[in-house]
């Protein structure tokens, strides 16, 4: 591991910085200003629920134009446009002062933060590296857990002393001062110069690369698509619920900036352990289990409202977190290849960013007509199961067609 971290630093830390700061974007920092925002312009769960499924379903539909671009344009100078414009968005959404501004600061957020900057990161790891893609893909994610771990505690002390409108501006300058000069600088040169491999790469057999039509035209694709969105779905609803939740439950203030700590610390060793075993027995291989530990989840937030239980949650999201945000950096090029893989993960992403709208509207919605989350989570745990059932049988017709 130090071996391979000395010859790839520079990549890795890139990588891992833009995945610290995709967390401006994300709904775990976004949902900290809910309540705020909630009261400035008069909404229930439900009516805020869907104005952010519409600003989310907006960037899902654009991501699709935009991600292709990494297939065309080298990533540092999408970098160069992305940061500024998130750093903007994250002062829109703290000073708005209409609820159409403030919905349109959420569109930006969510397109370039959750959106571009996790497509950055992903097209170009899973392009740049071949053999050892797990282990390159479980590094640069660590960004995103590490930010779970720290954000969310830091924007809550600056909330409580100075107003969440200081956690938004100092997210801004973050993002310029330290997010912008560092990531552009990791990726002005390219880990492999272009028409060239590295030795490493040369005894790992070529993957044909699809086209996005031929992918859409796929079936197993839409079969992973029924497994591979369900984290971002249930992981959304949790974290933009927070509030909710802690009423809900006369739960501490702060106990979800806490537990999203534990999180954070068990998804970086599953997330670890998953890159070392995706290279050794392959994305395929690996593709059943990370839904398991998400229906506990699942299950153990319907059934208790005990503080322990949130903390069994977030040991249990943090598993699944680990295994899925591993496997997904390495599935889609380990199946379809990577010359076209910038507009393949563009829907991939577009998707998952299109199910983290739904699972805020609807489960908002479904909590004003009085259908309380807990009742809610069951039923996903037992999709989770069916939907781990389907990965088995995506997992063997890609073992077959290999």
């Amino acid at each position: 591991m130090l071996a391979f971290l000395k010859r790839n630093i520079r990549w890795i830390a890139g990588g891992f910085t833009l995945m610290f700061f995709s967390s401006f974007g994300q709904t775990y920092f976004i949902a900290a200003s809910v309540s705020e925002w909630q009261t400035a312009f008069d909404l229930s769960h439900g009516e805020f629920g869907r104005l952010y499924m519409l600003a989310t379903l907006a960037s899902a539909a654009c991501l699709p134009f935009l991600g292709r671009l990494l297939d065309v344009v080298q990533a540092d100078r999408i970098i160069a446009i992305v940061v500024p414009i998130l750093a903007g968005a994250a002062l829109l959404a703290g000073y708005a002062t209409s609820l159409t501004v403030l919905v349109i600061a959420i569109f930006v957020l969510r397109l370039f933060g959750q959106g571009m900057m996790t497509q950055i990161v992903l097209t170009t790891t899973g392009r740049w590296f071949v053999a050892q893609r797990g282990r390159a893909v479980s590094l640069v994610v660590l960004g995103h857990h590490g930010a779970e771990a720290t954000i969310p505690l830091a924007f809550a002390t600056l909330t409580i002393a100075y107003g969440y409108r200081m956690g938004w501006t100092v997210a801004a300058i973050v993002l310029l001062v330290v997010g912008l000069p560092f990531a552009y600088w990791c990726y002005h040169k390219p880990r492999v110069p272009l028409g060239q491999r590295s030795a490493e790469e040369l005894t790992v057999p070529e993957v044909r690369s699809w086209t996005r039509r031929e992918v859409l035209s796929d079936p197993i694709f839409w079969l992973l698509l029924t497994g591979v969105l369900v984290p971002a779905f249930i992981g959304t609803t949790v974290f933009y619920h927070q509030n909710y939740l802690t009423e809900l439950h006369d739960w501490p203030p702060q106990i979800f900036a806490v537990s999203l700590v534990i999180m954070a610390l068990t998804t970086v060793g599953c997330s670890l352990v998953a890159g070392a075993a995706i290279d050794k027995f392959g994305a395929r291989m690996v593709l059943p289990y990370f839904l398991l530990p998400l229906s506990g989840a699942c299950f153990f937030l319907g059934s208790s409202g005990s503080e322990e239980t949130l903390f069994f949650v977030m040991v249990l999201l943090g598993i699944s977190y680990g295994i899925s945000s591993t496997l997904f950096g390495s599935l889609w090029p380990d199946i379809y290849g990577t010359a076209n893989l910038g507009a393949i993960r563009s829907i991939t992403v577009s998707a998952a960013v299109l199910s983290t709208a739904a699972g805020p509207g609807i489960t908002g919605t479904l909590i004003d007509r009085g259908i309380d989350l807990p009742a809610q989570m069951v039923f996903f745990g037992a999709y989770c199961l069916l939907a781990a059932g389907a990965m088995t049988l995506a997992s063997v017709s890609l073992r077959r067609r290999a």
